[in-house]
């Protein structure tokens, strides 16, 4: 009779755990599963809820295409967030691009939409970039300051003022 061969199949002592280092991002399904909701939630507060499912696709499209050449896994919340942050952007002049055809000139302005969509979030649409932006992360993602000031690039004094400022704005136009 030959000899019992051996099953060459790891068994679940011989495979080590994937413990992401700060030099090795997590496998992308993990990356995704972790930051799926603050990405969505933002997008939803910059671009609103019907165009907040195509930009979240196209963000995680553009992490998925970057993420082989991703150096570090120290901020990737950050990281992801500002890929948000530039497709929320691209949507915004995309919409600016386009016509808008309507039969006859309304003589009101509608406060709430057809959508259903608060006042709310129309005032916040209708900021510059980086007041939207700043709102966004201070109030929808409760990001402090600091990672709010790296995501759009300046000091977290100017993102301080930036989220005052579009609070100021978003005061106005929800008291006219």
């Amino acid at each position: 009779m030959p000899p019992r061969r051996r099953s060459h199949a790891p068994v679940a002592r011989d495979v080590l755990p994937v413990v992401p280092t700060s030099d090795r991002p997590p496998p992308f399904q993990t990356f995704l599963d972790e930051h799926r909701g603050a990405v969505l939630a933002f997008l939803r507060a910059a671009v609103g809820p019907h165009d907040a499912d195509d930009c979240f696709q196209e963000t995680f499209i553009a992490a998925l295409r970057a993420y082989p050449r991703l150096r570090g896994a120290d901020n990737l919340r950050g990281w992801v967030l500002r890929i948000a942050q530039r497709k929320a952007i691209d949507r915004h002049r995309q919409l600016a691009r386009q016509p808008r055809p309507t039969a006859e000139v309304p003589e009101d302005v509608a406060v709430e939409g057809p959508d259903g969509v608060p006042e709310i979030w129309r005032a916040v649409r209708a900021l510059p970039p980086k007041q939207r932006t700043a709102v966004a992360h201070r109030f929808v993602c409760d990001l402090p300051y600091r990672e709010i000031g790296a995501l759009i690039g300046c000091s977290e004094a100017a993102a301080r003022q930036n989220v005052r400022a579009g609070l100021d704005n978003m005061r106005e136009e929800l008291d006219r």
